[in-house]
């Protein structure tokens, strides 16, 4: 006959491990729960550390960009004086019409157009010259793209001051040479033709440069194997820089063709300081105003606010226009290429 025993389980210690399980087994537990909230941990910040590195861009650009942006065309609505810019009565869009009967701002409209033609067209190909002869092996070529960039580096303030100097009547340099090859002087200042040819120098030298980079980047991305099978073909530099840089630079090209018409129509401290009176009238008889000029006119000297958004507007949706062409242009060159 065989007696049965009971025999308790011995009691656990406090802090121990539970019964018939062994001591590893609460330390892997906690382990995988640390590493199961460091996971998590991990991923949240995988998932949000992007948007929050980028946020200060978009808190700025909200507070400065899209704000004043929109108050502008807030304004725009309105009849609202710089005395009191609290004080808004509603015309709809009155501001919007008056543009239409302008005669001031269609002549500012035919200025930048005109000094945006004669400033932007021998620019680029200023720039493209330059960046062709840049892209050749010379001595001290890192010397030459920097100088490259002085202009543009130059204040505006600086640089103005130089040019009427130089464009001055009775003493400029640019006068006393035309006297010395027998041609009579120029009015600068006070003629149409001559002072739009006087403000465009002055982007012409700021801006030459620059884009040459640009167009020295872009020259030097083109594969070596396109000029080398182009001369084995016979062809010269001259027909190397036709059928092979030129084709080869259309999408860098039309990009500088957009962003000059973008900086012309937005010109604006190279015509205030060129003026002799130093005013925003673009001289005498508004001769070389610009549509910048014209709204900084309308806005803090004449302090017409709601005028003056409708007129930044306006110049906002010829950007557009600008920027819907652009894209049109570009979208048929890729189908070509």
């Amino acid at each position: 006959m065989t007696t049965r025993h009971d025999t308790a389980a011995p009691p656990v210690k406090e802090g121990g491990a539970a019964p018939g399980r062994p001591p590893g087994d609460d330390a892997s537990a906690a382990a995988l729960q640390k590493r199961a909230r460091l996971s998590r941990r991990w991923q949240r910040d995988i998932r949000w550390s992007p948007y929050a590195f980028v946020s200060p861009f978009f808190l700025l650009f909200v507070a400065f960009g899209l704000f004043p942006l929109l108050y502008t065309g807030w304004a725009s609505l309105h009849q609202v004086e710089l005395t009191a810019p609290t004080d808004m009565n509603w015309v709809g869009l009155r501001n919007y019409t008056r543009i239409f009967d302008d005669e001031f701002f269609w002549n500012a409209a035919k200025n930048t157009l005109t000094i945006g033609v004669i400033s932007t067209v021998p620019q680029l190909l200023m720039a493209m010259g330059i960046a062709h002869i840049l892209n050749y092996k010379l001595r001290a070529s890192t010397f030459f793209r920097v100088a490259m960039l002085a202009p543009y580096a130059t204040s505006i303030a600086a640089a103005s001051l130089v040019f009427v100097m130089l464009f001055g009547r009775d003493y400029g340099m640019i006068n006393w040479t035309l006297d010395a090859v027998g041609i009579d002087p120029v009015d600068w200042q006070n003629d149409k033709w001559p002072s739009q040819i006087a403000v465009s120098s002055i982007i012409i030298w700021r801006w030459t440069g620059y884009n040459a980079l640009i167009y020295l980047a872009a020259m030097q991305a083109i594969p070596h194997d396109l000029y080398e099978s182009a001369a084995l073909d016979g062809a010269s530099r001259w027909q190397q820089f036709i059928h092979v840089t030129v084709p080869a630079l259309r999408p860098t090209i039309l990009f500088t063709c957009v962003v000059s018409t973008i900086g012309a129509s937005q010109v604006f401290g190279e015509p205030l300081l060129f003026d002799a009176n130093k005013g925003t009238s673009g001289g005498a008889e508004h001769q070389f105003q610009t549509l910048g000029l014209y709204l900084y006119e309308q806005g803090w000297v004449a302090q017409h606010l709601g005028r003056a958004s409708a007129i930044a507007w306006t110049m906002f949706l010829m950007l557009i226009v600008i920027g819907v062409i652009n894209y049109v242009i570009s979208r048929r060159l890729r189908a070509s290429s």
